[in-house]
Formats: C-alpha cells, sequence, structure tokens
C-alpha cells in the first residue's frame, strides 16, 4: 500500500508542473507575441492585420481559453492517476 503522504506530495508535484508550464506558455504568448516580439510579428498579415496586433488582442485570449482546456483534461488524468477523482 502506498503512503498516502507521498502520493499527495507526488500529486501535487505533478499538478504544479502542468500548471508551471501552462503559465510559462501564457505569459510567452500574452506578454512575449503581444508585447515584446510585437514588431517583428508585425510584418506578418492576417485577415489585414499585423500578427503582433492580432496577438495582443486575441490571441492571447484564445490560447488562454485552450490553456484552460488542456488543465481540465491534464488534471482529470491526473485524479484519475492518484485515484482522487470525483466519479
Amino acid at each position: 500500500m502506498a503512503n498516502p503522504k507521498t502520493n499527495s506530495s507526488a500529486y501535487w508535484k505533478k499538478n504544479l508542473q502542468t500548471l508551471i508550464f501552462l503559465l510559462v506558455i501564457w505569459f510567452l504568448v500574452s506578454f512575449g507575441f503581444g508585447i515584446i516580439l510585437a514588431e517583428p510579428l508585425n510584418t506578418i498579415k492576417i485577415g489585414g492585420y499585423p500578427l503582433g496586433f492580432w496577438f495582443a488582442q486575441q490571441g492571447s485570449i484564445y490560447s488562454f481559453i485552450v490553456l484552460i482546456f488542456i488543465y481540465v483534461v491534464r488534471m482529470n488524468k491526473l485524479d484519475r492517476e492518484f485515484d482522487v477523482n470525483e466519479d
């Protein structure tokens, strides 16, 4: 039988790894592409709008929504793996 304390620590370690990974992606998309790399990205046009502007206005929002769904799927998988699911 697994030690509950060790099992809990492993669960939270994987949870935090997932969270940090997704937050880094969100930061890169919103701050990196929308602000820091806006000028180079503005040379590319999507639907007549500069790509840097698109990332600043829409891309960060869309990526955040996708990251929420990725987080939900990943946490459901972790919950089943560590037997803490609500099913």
